[in-house]
């Protein structure tokens, strides 16, 4: 075990890793755990109201630790606790008597060492970013669970629920010039609440490429967290009913129509704002007029309900109420350009399948050098060379790292799969999720990946 080094925040200095023990919205970070770099850094950190932080030793800069060190604020054991962090010291410290009596210096790294290294490095970063898009979707999930939870009792604590997620989401979605999508693991987020996440997220991510202004982005945000809330008061049988489905009874499919209603009221209760509460009344209507409840047009939809109804019926595709009836996103995404594009706004359709790409995250895939894989993150701004997890025989499955088409120019997808498509031994590593969820961050957070041996 590895000793902790702590600190105050007033002894802290540029060149220390440092990791904040915050909640993701108690800071103001992209990451709670970074090195810093100047006194921008050290600025806002004083205004955290912290007492100790903690030093991740492995990777501070050598030199800012033994500066620690001499000041006393740590000792050299607890400097040279971490086994790389002491190779490195008797490495420079080898190097500088080396130097002080005429001879060479120790030869540097080897390439492969050094690729390793960048590996470590990557995977590292990779497993960061994850587990940071984890836990953020988590909390949105219990923001959404809150405000369902209030609606009918406490209706104004619902709204503020709904309401501040999605300025968090605003304030981290357009402050980014290019965005990635990612897909989650399996239990990331509440499941109650997951659909409202995916659609709320997708929604802002579609809206952003649309161009809609931040008003109208945030009731859109607001009206797909909040789409299903007339849900609340339908029995189970009900509420999870798939009403396109052939064979529905028609007082069931009424009666589940009238979830649309229902949440008009209750959104009304809840003084959300006119933009949302037209989301909430039209995110079931199509542009073909074939909707519900009012068999709107396009022409007579606002901007964001478009745009919510349409990737309201991607993800139930992918999230159906009953899991043997999943579609593979890219199947999911070739169904609705096939059978119901007629239903969804021609414009708002192409920018979400540009957005999404040919193979949207959760997709399953064969390479052009025959590999399988799964698309695990696209950048939405180019998604035709998404990032693609492979299966590798020779690397655990927690110790694999998704590869970059788009570093990788010679290596392309050759074909979409279906689950049963994938061979048994690819399967089990690549272990598809039966439920699809997302999560948006700036494209290019995670580190490159060393891309030497990466293709065959």
């Amino acid at each position: 075990m590895h000793e902790t080094l702590t600190l105050t925040v007033g002894q802290l200095r540029p060149g220390l890793y440092i990791h904040l023990d915050l909640g993701w919205m108690d800071h103001p970070f992209p990451l709670s755990h970074f090195k810093i770099t100047g006194d921008s850094h050290l600025a806002t950190l004083r205004t955290l109201g912290l007492g100790r932080v903690r030093v991740d030793a492995e990777k501070s800069d050598v030199a800012v630790l033994e500066a620690r060190v001499a000041e006393g604020l740590l000792s050299a054991k607890q400097a040279e606790a971490n086994s790389v962090l002491r190779a490195q010291a008797e490495a420079r410290r080898a190097a500088e008597a080396a130097a002080a009596i005429g001879e060479a210096p120790p030869p540097a790294l080897s390439p492969e060492a050094a690729e390793r290294l960048a590996r470590r490095a990557a995977l590292e970063a990779e497993q960061a970013c994850a587990a940071l898009a984890e836990r953020r979707y988590n909390e949105a999930s219990k923001a959404l669970k809150a405000a369902f939870d209030l609606a009918l009792k406490q209706p104004a604590a619902a709204r503020e629920q709904a309401e501040g997620q999605v300025r968090f989401f605003l304030d981290h979605l357009l402050g980014a010039e290019e965005l990635a999508i990612r897909l989650l693991s399996e239990s990331a987020g509440d499941r109650a609440a997951m659909h409202g996440i995916n659609v709320a997220v997708l929604s802002l991510l579609l809206g952003k490429q649309v161009g809609l202004t931040k008003d109208e982005m945030f009731d859109a945000g607001v009206g797909a967290m909040l789409h299903d809330v007339g849900k609340i008061e339908l029995p189970d049988r009900v509420r999870w009913l798939d009403a396109s489905a052939p064979g529905v009874p028609q007082h069931e499919r009424q009666y589940y129509q009238e979830h649309v209603s229902r949440g008009v009221v209750i959104g009304r209760g809840m003084n959300l704002a006119p933009g949302a509460l037209l989301v909430i009344a039209q995110h079931h209507e199509h542009a073909d007029g074939s909707g519900f409840p009012l068999r709107l047009t396009a022409e007579r939809m606002t901007a964001a309900a478009r745009i919510v109804a349409l990737v309201n019926r991607y993800d139930r595709l992918c999230n159906p109420p009953t899991l043997d009836k999943a579609l593979t996103p890219h199947e999911a995404l070739a169904h609705m350009y096939s059978q119901l594009k007629h239903r969804f706004d021609a414009a708002v359709f192409a920018l979400f399948i540009k957005m999404m790409g040919v193979y949207p995250p959760g997709s399953l895939v064969q390479l052009n050098d025959e590999r399988y894989g799964m698309v695990v993150g696209v950048n939405a701004a180019r998604p035709l060379k998404p990032r693609v997890l492979v299966h590798d025989a020779k690397t655990r499955r927690e110790d694999a790292l998704p590869l970059s088409l788009e570093s990788l120019p010679g290596l392309g997808i050759r074909r979409s799969l279906r689950t049963a498509q994938l061979p048994a031994h690819a399967l089990g590593y690549l272990s598809p999720r039966p439920r699809i969820t997302y999560f948006f961050e700036p494209a290019g957070a995670v580190y490159p990946e060393a891309t030497a041996g990466a293709a065959r």
